[in-house]
């Protein structure tokens, strides 16, 4: 056994419970309807239910239901402007991500 390189892993490791966490927003991630979602707002830094529905290509109810869901993971938040609700991001991690699955029009 090699206790440099075990001792390694379990640093690096560090706390289980931030993996689980980590797990589960990757599972949130996996779907190709919120990752849409999630690149659509980051695109547009704000935007409304309605105007992400049309953007996405989903119904209204779909993308209520899919921000539901990456409110409660933390990933967007919401603020009301009159009757609207606004998007954005709210997690730095997830914007970088997004970079790496589309990074900006015209840069490589």
């Amino acid at each position: 056994m090699d206790a440099a390189a075990v001792d390694a892993a379990l640093d690096g490791l560090g706390d289980r419970a931030v993996v689980l966490q980590w797990a589960q927003r990757f599972s949130v991630l996996a779907d190709p309807s919120r990752l849409t979602l999630l690149v659509c707002i980051h695109y547009a830094r704000e935007i409304s239910v309605s105007d992400l529905a049309v953007a996405a290509g989903m119904t209204d109810t779909a993308v209520s239901q899919a921000l539901r869901l990456l409110r409660a993971h933390g990933l967007v938040t919401g603020h009301r402007s009159g009757r609207v609700v606004r998007y954005r991001l709210a997690d730095a991690t997830a914007h970088e991500l997004i970079h790496q699955v589309r990074p900006h029009p015209g840069r490589t």
